[in-house]
């Protein structure tokens, strides 16, 4: 995990007294820590993928929110394996052992630890979540992002309550939708969604419309789209845009291009397409994001 094509880089918030179990390990884990407050601290968590096999078991004590900024790894935890991009992330209960796979090399990733205490202040009675993948849409990749941008000015108060709001919003997400990893769902339908999920995010030339990816994947139509539902709780076209819209607000946040360049280059049809298709995602404007990103980043 680092910052490169073949890292991840995972930023840890730590609310309460919390613990990971995993240490420095010098070209494989490392981490950097942003802020810190005796109630939480915020780390830069750096790893090399090592490989498709399995790590060793993790049972850290706190509660764990991964929410990926890019690329693809692998989780095992108490109600199976789930496959990670930035449109799954996974909630972990305190104690609950964990392993990891990075079949796919390197990835980018946040990590929001939360003690036993902070972990019930926030989700509420135990067992309340039974599910341990969180589909991540635009609104929640958005608030992912404020709070990294919040990470070096007002801890005490902006990056808490931003803390608190994504958590928020997660929990919301994971009791309230059908997600991918739900015991209840069928192994055709969640093999079927995920090798559609890897298309769309490798830009296979298949994935531009509905038709080409239901002949690359020997389905029909029909069943990708009732998968996609039945897995998510979006529809494939819905998804397929959210992955643009994460895109688009990869690049606003780091000021590239004109509007007009970052509609191209992600397929849209022209400018008022994307701002129109990023407003019905996150709630605001293209001029809204890069102005709230990046004068967070610099202010």
């Amino acid at each position: 995990m680092t910052g490169g094509g073949d890292v991840l880089n995972i930023l840890a918030v730590t609310l309460g007294a919390v613990s990971d179990p995993r240490t420095n390990v010098p070209g494989v884990l490392t981490a950097v820590t942003l802020a810190a407050r005796p109630e939480f601290s915020v780390s830069e968590w750096t790893c090399r993928g090592h490989g498709p096999g399995w790590s060793e078991p993790e049972c850290p004590t706190d509660a764990r929110l991964v929410l990926v900024r890019g690329g693809h790894f692998q989780r095992r935890g108490a109600r199976g394996s789930i496959d990670l991009d930035s449109t799954i992330g996974y909630l972990g209960a305190p104690g609950e052992v964990e392993q990891f796979a990075h079949p796919h090399g390197g990835d980018i990733c946040t990590s929001v630890q939360l003690s036993a205490d902070g972990w019930e202040q926030l989700a509420g009675e135990p067992g309340r979540l039974r599910r341990a993948a969180v589909y991540v849409d635009a609104r929640l990749e958005l608030a992912h992002r404020r709070l990294l941008a919040a990470a070096g000015h007002d801890p005490d108060y902006e990056l808490a309550e931003d803390l608190a709001r994504l958590m928020a919003s997660v929990l919301r997400a994971a009791a309230d939708r059908s997600i991918p990893a739900d015991v209840t769902s069928a192994p055709a339908d969640r093999r079927l969604v995920g090798r559609a999920r890897a298309a769309i995010h490798d830009a296979d030339p298949a994935a531009a419309g509905l038709f080409p990816l239901a002949a690359l994947l020997g389905a029909s139509p029909y069943r990708v789209s009732r998968a996609f539902t039945n897995e998510l709780g979006v529809s494939v076209t819905r998804y397929r845009n959210r992955v643009r819209v994460g895109r688009a607000l990869e690049r606003l946040e780091g000021g590239e291009s004109t509007l007009a360049d970052i509609a191209a280059t992600l397929g849209f049809a022209d400018q008022a397409h994307f701002s129109r298709t990023l407003r019905q995602h996150t709630g605001c404007t293209p001029s809204e994001v890069r102005r709230e990103l990046r004068g967070a980043a610099t202010g």
